[in-house]
């Protein structure tokens, strides 16, 4: 296929992304994983855009991926960083596809076909998340299944600077930006320390 990934990636890794990005193109005709009008624009809009995480994750991690839905970021990244993945999709015939994906692509995950609320899972060093629901209901979702001292890696849309403002009203953190690589709008949110200002209260303090 000749894409271009955004980043140095062995023979091999390409060729497995181009092996995910096939069965992807030919589940997509069944279920909806991406819109239609997104195939055309697989590699950039969905592939690259998810591999910017990779070299902020190191090889071996274990990281818990919500709202997989088509592989994105976290099939995507395991792909590139041999990681302990655990996927979180609650939709039973996007999970089917994450396992059969996982499978062809050499990636070692469980798929975990539930709502990320109800999920049971040790909690792991880094949580992921791309176009799944605003930022304070990320850190809500993210808290329990986040390891102490670990961080959440979000994706995020143009609208992340005023889901920041509203998060920053509920919630304690400690945050870093990075512009997009596919998406001068867009950027990657990582968070860390987070815990909502009125637990503070509940607990009597």
């Amino acid at each position: 296929m000749g894409q271009g990934t955004g980043m140095d990636v062995s023979r091999e890794t390409r060729a497995r992304l181009e092996r995910f990005a096939a069965l992807l193109t030919q589940w997509n005709a069944r279920i909806n994983l991406v819109s239609r009008q997104d195939i055309a624009q697989l590699w950039p809009r969905h592939i690259e855009d998810s591999l910017q995480l990779a070299p902020m994750i190191e090889p071996g991690s274990r990281v818990i991926d919500l709202g997989s839905g088509g592989g994105f970021p976290g099939l995507i990244v395991g792909i590139v960083r041999d990681l302990d993945l655990t996927l979180i999709e609650s939709d039973h015939r996007k999970a089917a596809f994450l396992r059969e994906a996982a499978r062809e692509c050499g990636v070692r995950a469980r798929v975990l076909a539930e709502r990320i609320e109800r999920a049971s899972v040790e909690p792991a060093p880094v949580v992921t998340a791309r176009a799944l629901a605003a930022l304070p209901q990320l850190l809500a979702w993210s808290r329990p299944l986040l390891a102490p001292g670990g961080r959440a890696l979000f994706l995020k849309g143009r609208a992340w600077s005023h889901e920041l403002t509203d998060a920053e009203g509920g919630w304690h953190m400690t945050h870093a930006i990075t512009t997009s690589r596919t998406d001068p709008s867009s950027v990657i949110l990582e968070v860390r320390d987070f815990s909502p200002k009125d637990e503070g209260r509940e607990h009597g303090a």
